[in-house]
């Protein structure tokens, strides 16, 4: 099993050096799981030498367009071209709900002849919150995460826990640094690719770096870092991680 990543970088990197941090896993039988669906994918994929018809399955962590914005692409194109199955779509249940209206009906609702609806492109498979999946015999555990809290709500957005070859990986996606709802999948996995801030002007929706960097010496020993921004990176091998994740960097699990 091979984990691609096709971008490392944040929501708004600019430019073809890096993409969002979409990434995509490729098993023996050559399926391939998308994680996240943003905006930058017909580029990223491109990059990569794939496109849309590669995709099998997609799984989606939660709303913002860096992670759901290249849906419209893929469902369209997969739709009109006869030879593509239509894509199995794996989420939550509450991320489900809202992908349609708030997300996504506006520019794919509307097909000659009908109306169309999430369905209509995708194979849904929608999952309980804190429940999993089963992909190439792989258990892909959904983990809640504390990514965006507007005081009224928690919007809703899922990690992945999972076991390939007997080793335990945390994908934290989103999340801020929260050791309260975490701390079990840090001190569980056995690796783990964690989303990370580099800005001087942190959004407080991600973990920074500085707060990662002060986690416990076994724990950073784990991590690859991914969804920076642009810019100088630290010395993350200096300070114990594993390092920075580059764009179209492979991972042999």
């Amino acid at each position: 099993m091979k984990l691609l990543f096709l971008g490392s970088g944040s929501a708004f990197t600019i430019g073809s050096d890096n993409f969002q941090s979409n990434m995509l896993f490729i098993s023996e039988s050559n399926r391939k799981l998308l994680i996240d669906c943003g905006t930058d994918i017909r580029f990223s994929l491109y990059q990569a030498g794939l496109s849309y018809q590669d995709i099998t399955d997609i799984y989606i962590s939660h709303l913002h367009s860096d992670h759901v914005g290249g849906l419209e692409y893929i469902g369209f194109s997969t739709k009109f071209d006869p030879s593509c199955p239509k894509p199995i779509l794996h989420l939550s249940q509450d991320i489900a709900v809202d992908l349609w209206h708030k997300s996504l009906a506006g520019g794919m609702e509307a097909i000659e002849g009908e109306l169309a609806c999430l369905e209509t492109f995708f194979d849904i498979r929608p999952l309980k919150p804190n429940g999993c999946f089963s992909w190439e015999n792989i258990q892909f555990r959904l983990v809640k995460l504390n990514h965006v809290n507007t005081g009224f709500i928690l919007m809703p957005a899922y990690g992945l826990f999972f076991e390939i070859n007997g080793q335990k990986i945390f994908l934290s996606n989103d999340t801020k640094l929260c050791l309260e709802r975490l701390q079990f999948y840090y001190e569980t996995a056995d690796l783990i690719f964690h989303d990370c801030e580099i800005t001087h002007f942190p959004t407080t929706v991600h973990a920074h770096y500085t707060e990662l960097a002060a986690l416990p010496l076994d724990i950073k020993a784990k991590i690859w870092l991914y969804g920076y921004q642009q810019g100088t990176l630290p010395d993350a091998l200096k300070d114990g991680f594993l390092g920075f994740v580059k764009r179209g960097q492979i991972f042999n699990l």
